[in-house]
């Protein structure tokens, strides 16, 4: 037990310090290369939270876990509606005012609705696999796109531009990029390792292992970049993260367990736990979208969706 615990702790910090370094070489390479801040922070620097969780379920998707890798796509989801912007909300309160944003939450919605239709079967093959990745790209190129052809100040994508590292030479953006690569797979393994022993000791199964510890552990850099971006007074870049993070797990990350190992799901997963991920991502888009000129989450409001994650997590350990 004393080792699994070690090997969770040391897979979730390198996981998190490795994810951290790929995205600043990767961000800082690409600007080196000429290519324009705005596109770098669209791209790189907003899939960069969401490289733990695709790291995780690739890994574990080749170990033969396909419902950890599913879990950890949507307890990822609801802990970074729940669990992240509930305690960043309590921090005070976040405004929103980004256009991008409102068009991504409707996508995020879309999205979440698709995957509950593949679920719904108990199986995830490989055919869906390959929309959901197909719909990430093209949610990709659109969103580059946009951005380039409408011209009008988005708070959200200076407040992403602004992310992008500046005057970084070559050979050390190279450097951490490198280690970045080399890191990941490895922390991963170590964390779902680590995570598997402590959760069979409890007799959890490999659903909930990936709804409840891995989730919570590779949430974390969405947490920093979250608390981060209010203190900088970043509100739109706050949201923006959870936003674009629920898409790309969604569509990129979920098609990883399709495409490596493609078939039956556990039945809670397109159950409880999808209908978990909907009414959080509806809730959010409520708060959001339909709260008129103010759009804004109040301390209340994180206080809510605390405690709302609080009671999914028990519900999942008692299960």
């Amino acid at each position: 037990m004393l080792f699994n615990i070690f090997l969770l702790i040391a897979g979730l910090g390198a996981l998190v310090w490795s994810a951290d370094k790929f995205v600043f070489g990767a961000a800082a390479f690409a600007r080196n290369l000429g290519l324009p801040p705005m596109l770098i922070g669209l791209t790189i620097v907003a899939m960069g939270s969401s490289a733990p969780e695709m790291f995780v379920a690739a890994t574990a998707s080749l170990e033969g876990m396909t419902d950890t890798a599913i879990g950890n796509v949507l307890g990822s989801n609801v802990a970074n509606i729940t669990l992240i912007l509930g305690i960043t909300a309590l921090l005070g309160a976040i405004s929103v005012s980004s256009q991008t944003l409102k068009r991504e939450i409707p996508m995020m919605l879309g999205a979440t609705a698709l995957a509950g239709y593949f679920l719904h079967d108990g199986q995830l093959t490989r055919v869906e696999g390959l929309v959901l990745m197909a719909l990430f790209f093209a949610l990709m190129g659109y969103l580059i796109w946009h951005a380039i052809v409408n011209k009008e100040k988005d708070p959200l994508i200076d407040e992403a531009e602004s992310e992008v590292p500046k005057d970084v030479p070559t050979p050390k953006a190279i450097l951490w990029l490198v280690i970045g690569l080399v890191l990941l797979p490895l922390s991963a393994d170590w964390m779902v390792q680590g995570a598997v022993g402590i959760a069979k000791a409890f007799h959890m199964s490999d659903l909930v292992i990936g709804l409840t510890i891995i989730a919570v552990g590779t949430s974390l850099p969405e947490l920093a970049a979250c608390v981060a971006g209010v203190l900088k007074k970043e509100d739109d870049l706050a949201i923006g993260n959870v936003v674009g993070s629920n898409l790309f797990n969604i569509l990129a990350v979920l098609a990883l367990p399709a495409l490596i190992a493609p078939g039956a799901v556990d039945a809670a997963a397109s159950s409880r736990d999808f209908y978990m991920v909907m009414a959080t991502s509806v809730a959010l888009a409520i708060l959001i979208l339909l709260t008129g000129k103010a759009r804004q989450l109040r301390p209340w409001h994180g206080g809510v969706l605390l405690a709302t994650f609080i009671a999914y997590q028990v519900t999942l350990f008692l299960s």
